[in-house]
């Protein structure tokens, strides 16, 4: 749970975006998805993150997506909003946009294609930092902004008040422990698979992709390594394991997430917008060789999944071509 050191929670579900056929955000299922997540342990929503499409979602869609969030939580998780940019100036104005419309912390991602220096990149968090009051995860993942957060830098942006932790996908242990040793700042794990060795030297929480599907056991694995029940934590941990390479390793999460919510019944389509498509058959069935080895999982029954190939094939676009400015 969030605490005056920790506002965001611990288990904090990456949230997909769940679309129409057509391409448009379908709002009752957003309500739903964001409800069942909750009632499973999950308190932190992180929207418009990578996994919720935020470089497809216009800046009015993410800010209607705090709102919603804010509203189905009716105060039971706190609701981050993912949505940054790779310009300063645009990230700054949806960010106070955001806290305008109640969010209660904002991720900032390492600024993507332009590759800055790690000058250009301090410069970035703290000014976007320097422009709300909310407390600051920053965003770790230079497997898509092609630039990484070095250790230097996250000494330095960890002097800012306002940023007070990091989600960390660059899957560096031994600089997590370094950070840990040598900073006040909080880690999340967004690497699904690290969640469990993030944890054991020192981690928060996870922002987590699996977490869409399956919360309730993630919230087993916090409370029991809370408790120092490493044993628990293991053998949850070995359950979740065919599960997390289903969704993140054939095609990118949000992708094979949605296929998989769509295939249980819990969100009315699997499309994701273009460029992204839904997966081939040969990725789908990668997808489901790895959930014939989940078993025993608390919360999921997978004999109701039924996928559907079809409604999966190929992306969309919405109706209106929105800018994101």
């Amino acid at each position: 749970m969030s605490t005056p050191n920790n506002p965001f929670g611990q288990v904090l579900v990456a949230l997909v975006t769940p679309f129409t056929a057509d391409g448009e955000v379908d709002w009752p299922g957003v309500e739903k998805l964001i409800d069942d997540v909750i009632s499973d342990g999950a308190d932190g929503i992180v929207v418009s993150g990578t996994t919720g499409e935020t470089s497809t979602l216009t800046d009015p869609e993410k800010l209607r997506l705090v709102e919603v969030a804010k509203d189905v939580a009716a105060g039971r998780a706190k609701i981050i909003q993912g949505g940054g940019s790779n310009e300063t100036a645009h990230a700054i104005q949806l960010y106070k946009a955001s806290e305008k419309a109640g969010v209660d912390g904002v991720m900032i991602v390492t600024p993507y294609y332009n590759k800055p220096t790690q000058a250009g990149i301090l410069t970035h968090f703290r000014l976007i930092a320097d422009a709300t009051g909310l407390p600051v995860i920053l965003y770790d993942i230079p497997g898509r902004t092609g630039v990484p957060i070095r250790y230097e830098t996250i000494l330095r942006a960890a002097k800012h008040p306002n940023i007070v932790a990091i989600k960390d996908a660059k899957c560096d242990l031994a600089e997590v422990s370094r950070v840990l040793n040598n900073t006040d700042l909080m880690y999340f794990s967004g690497a699904d698979e690290y969640v469990l060795p993030s944890l054991a030297i020192g981690a928060t929480g996870l922002v987590g992709v699996t977490a869409n599907i399956a919360a309730r056991p993630y919230r087993q694995i916090i409370d029991a390594v809370n408790s120092g029940d490493l044993t628990t934590a293991t053998a949850v941990h070995k359950k979740l394991e065919p599960l997390a390479r289903a969704v993140m390793t054939h095609v990118p999460g949000t992708v094979a997430a949605k296929y998989i919510l769509h295939g249980l019944g819990r969100i009315q389509s699997p499309r994701v917008r273009l460029p992204l498509v839904g997966p081939e058959d040969f990725e789908a069935a990668q997808i489901e060789a790895d959930l014939d080895l989940v078993n025993d999982i608390d919360g999921l029954d997978l004999s109701n999944f039924r996928p559907d190939r079809n409604a999966a094939a190929g992306g969309a676009l919405p109706k209106v071509a929105g800018t994101t400015r």
